[in-house]
């Protein structure tokens, strides 16, 4: 078994200061596969003096010199794909082949991305013509907080340590305790790629540990934090007594919208979707709203992409599903399932207990529930399990007040052969981000979500921007440089 005790603060390993044994399980077998430290106030209070300190000459440093320094992190990153793969595979249960894909490849995307969009970025600008003395600074928040999830570790990570670089903040990284071994070797490729002493920190804990530590601090200017949204708004109230800056990634139920006139692909494609990665992910298109003419075909279809989906342990090669992270979630899962048969919703794929010859690690069944209407817990709740929703609709107008019926608002689709239904649907959709038609968002695409899928948008310039003050400056000299 692993054993990581150590936090990396102030550019080295250093033992617990106030520190306690935690077990990670790895999913797939039950067993525990790693021992970390959870850490304690005075583990927190260091990691955020090093950022602190180190603040002033990582801020006021050439931006050019922190651009160099995240090709660097690129360079190591992907030297250390296979590492990082298997760490996430072992923690969270991706199996490996999806792990190293889509799991490590999201990190590399998005750091791609970031240095993309850092020539987007005017650090110093004119205001405009009619205000020649007058200047715009965009300067680092200060020290920031990022608090990531275990379900896309590397996603998570990099949509938030990069940018926070590229802006000039320093930080302290609290990775899920149930995921926390890709953290660490992101903390060991931060070191080999030389980030400045105290500029990057990685305290292991729990939320109502070093998570509440990092919110309520009155030396961290910023908190970043990606989950529930019960955590969220725990992390929104303590960061007020100190007036923080606060960005919320929080969860999601998405509907996918399927017009009679959708591709021949358009079910198997949203199925397939909502089961990817177990259903672990925010933006999973959890609630299939389908036009009632095409409705049985539908249901049909979305019962054969469940039946066809192989789950199997996160160890073994292949193109199937892992298991959910945990007791804790495959105990919630298996409620809910329980919850929509309770309700009356039609169990036509999958259901309650493992798939067959699964006898032990948190292995669910690709579900399906028919006859779903939208005030079903199934239909209200964010399951985050493999568990599809589908509901019938008879025109465009229903359609729109199903999906916008939630209080969530990440990602909606809609699938549709007609370019003017997309687009006013587009626009109507009450949510941060639509994708239609299969195709995924370009590069530097902003991520975020509305009402309680969170404040705040990642990625691209977007991310970056998060991260900087605007400050403005009149009575500039324009002619000293």
């Amino acid at each position: 078994m692993l054993e990581h005790r150590n936090f990396y603060i102030d550019g080295a390993w250093v033992a617990p200061r106030d520190g306690r044994d935690f077990e990670v399980i790895d999913p797939s077998t039950e067993e525990p596969c790693a021992v970390i430290s959870l850490g304690g106030q005075a583990d927190t209070d260091a990691a955020v003096a090093a950022a602190r300190a180190a603040l002033p000459g990582f801020m006021y440093a050439d931006p050019a010199e922190r651009l160099a320094l995240v090709k660097r992190i690129l360079e190591v990153y992907t030297g250390r794909a296979e590492d990082m793969g298997r760490a996430i595979s072992t923690e969270m249960g991706a199996p490996i082949d999806m792990a190293m894909a889509s799991q490590v490849g999201a990190g590399t995307w998005h750091i791609e991305n970031f240095i993309r969009a850092f020539d987007e970025i005017a650090f110093e600008a004119p205001l405009g013509d009619h205000a020649p003395e007058d200047r715009i600074i965009r300067e680092a928040v200060g020290v920031c907080a990022l608090i990531t999830p275990w379900n896309w570790p590397m996603n998570q990570v990099t949509l938030k340590v990069i940018p926070a670089l590229l802006a000039g903040c320093t930080m302290v990284l609290k990775p899920s305790e149930i995921a926390p071994l890709s953290g660490i070797v992101w903390a060991e490729i931060m070191d080999e790629a030389g980030v400045p002493k105290g500029v990057f920190n990685l305290v292991n804990g729990d939320g109502p540990g070093v998570g509440t530590q990092l919110s309520g601090h009155p030396d961290v200017d910023m908190v970043s934090f990606t989950g529930s949204g019960r955590a969220g708004k725990l992390i929104s109230k303590n960061a007020a007594d100190t007036f923080k800056r606060v960005h919320l990634e929080l969860g999601g139920k998405g509907a996918n919208i399927i017009f009679a006139d959708a591709d021949d692909k358009a079910v198997k494609r949203g199925a397939a979707h909502c089961f990817n990665n177990t259903g672990q992910s925010c933006n999973a298109p959890t609630r299939m709203l389908v036009e009632r003419s095409v409705y049985d075909r539908a249901v049909a279809t979305a019962v054969e992409v469940a039946e066809k989906t192989r789950v199997g342990s996160a160890h073994e090669s292949g193109r199937h599903i892992g298991p959910l992270v945990s007791q804790a979630q495959f105990d919630k899962v298996q409620d809910l399932i329980q919850k929509g048969i309770d309700e009356g919703a039609r169990l036509v794929a999958g259901g309650l207990g493992r798939p067959e010859g699964l006898n032990r690690g948190y292995y669910a069944r690709p579900t399906v529930f028919a006859d779903v209407s939208n005030d079903m817990t199934i239909a209200r709740e964010e399951i985050f399990g493999p568990v599809l929703s589908i509901i019938p609709f008879e025109g465009e107008e229903e359609a729109i007040k199903i999906a916008n019926d939630t209080v969530y608002g990440l990602t909606n689709y809609v699938q549709s052969q007609d370019g003017a239904r997309r687009n006013r649907l587009a626009r109507r959709l009450r949510a941060g981000m639509v994708e239609m038609n299969g195709k995924g968002r370009g590069r530097g695409s902003p991520f975020g979500g509305m009402k309680a899928s969170g404040i705040g948008r990642e990625g691209g310039s977007f991310g970056i921007e998060e991260f900087l003050e605007v400050k403005a400056v009149s009575g500039w000299d324009p002619n000293a440089g």
